[in-house]
């Protein structure tokens, strides 16, 4: 039996205002038509939940998961609300969006809103019996991720500080009913990188419900070693997206090649296989690691149809799981412990 359960699938890119995506009863029959055993929910997402519901009572929760045509429910992701916790005024207008109309253009407000949502995900998944949500961290400090002018000194701490503060209410709530977040490291948030979910660990105080929804795409887009950072934060890894990227180096552009298109652009998300990802090694790494919990396609290609990339990544997420072994390999050739006899071999009396 594999370690790692799937294959499971993110639900926010595939749901629509038409059968079958516009319900959680027609879009898990869909999901499980393709072969997937798992689907991770957007609690933002009306069509498939009512969030405040979910939240207040065991009994809807009981009768939400009895609509998944027999599949597992792995997680309430939350990332659209974890987005609205902090946010530079530069993004305000554009992060509206995500928030209700009554707290659009009032960024105090829109943030007090993201903050009850979250408590609301973390009681919704404590009632369904989910231990993670897969979140954004919020970003503050973006618009200066590149020091020019130069950052004035303590900008960055004052920065963590702030994010931590809001955070900390959310993440004590989290513990009471223990939730842990694992937070997608991903470009546009404060938390992008390995050394960026350090300086937030610390300025939380170390808290324990701080961990990492691992998505190896956004590292290859940073050119970091993705198979590497599984070795340094396996214990902290909660969660995971099964997603592929590429980055093919450009003479007109590169990691900062945001202004263009995704189709023009040296880094883009693709669908399971057709990027540069090396999954054999990532799933390797996570079975080493200790990491039992889910592989979760989350589909985003620029150019693949939505259709076909979730029908390919069933049996590539499945052909990817490892059954780990009931025994050594090298266990014909053992013997009994017998102190006495190592003692012999080792030359002691």
């Amino acid at each position: 039996m594999s370690q790692i359960k799937g294959p499971a699938i993110f639900l926010a890119q595939f749901m629509g205002d038409a059968a079958p995506f516009n319900s959680l009863p027609a879009i898990t029959a869909w999901a499980k038509s393709l072969g997937y055993k798992g689907v991770q929910l957007p609690s933002w997402d009306s069509r498939i939940m009512d969030l405040a519901k979910a939240a207040e009572s065991k009994a809807y929760c009981d009768d939400l998961k009895g609509q998944t045509n027999g599949l597992e429910i792995t997680e309430l992701a939350s990332h659209l609300q974890g987005q609205l916790v902090a946010s530079h005024p530069a993004y305000d207008e554009m992060f509206d969006i995500f928030a209700a109309p009554q707290v659009h253009g009032d960024p105090a407000a829109r943030s007090a809103w993201a903050t009850e949502q979250l408590k609301l995900v973390i009681k919704a998944s404590a009632n369904l019996g989910l231990p993670v949500t897969p979140s954004f961290s919020g970003a503050l400090m973006w618009p200066f991720i590149y020091p020019w002018p130069q950052r004035p000194g303590g900008l960055v701490e004052e920065g963590f500080k702030e994010l931590a503060k809001r955070w900390k209410p959310i993440l004590d709530c989290a513990d009471e009913h223990g939730v842990d977040f694992a937070y997608e490291l991903h470009p546009g948030e404060d938390l992008y990188d390995g050394a960026t979910f350090e300086q937030f660990l610390e300025a939380t105080g170390n808290h324990t419900r701080v961990n990492i929804n691992y998505d190896p795409s956004h590292f290859i887009l940073q050119c970091m070693d993705y198979v590497g950072f599984i070795d340094i934060y396996a214990s902290k890894i909660k969660a995971f997206h099964v997603k592929d990227a590429e980055f093919r180096p450009s003479a007109k552009s590169g990691v900062y090649g945001g202004y263009l298109g995704w189709k023009e652009r040296p880094g883009r998300f693709r669908s399971l296989g057709d990027g540069q990802v090396d999954f054999k090694q990532i799933f390797s790494r996570l079975t080493a690691g200790g990491y039992s919990s889910w592989a979760v396609l989350e589909w985003e290609c620029c150019f693949k149809d939505s259709s076909q990339g979730a029908a390919e990544g069933a049996p590539f997420i499945a052909s990817h799981l490892i059954d780990v072994p009931a025994k050594a390999f090298d266990d014909f050739a053992g013997a009994d412990s017998d102190s006495a006899r190592n003692r012999r071999i080792l030359g002691l009396k």
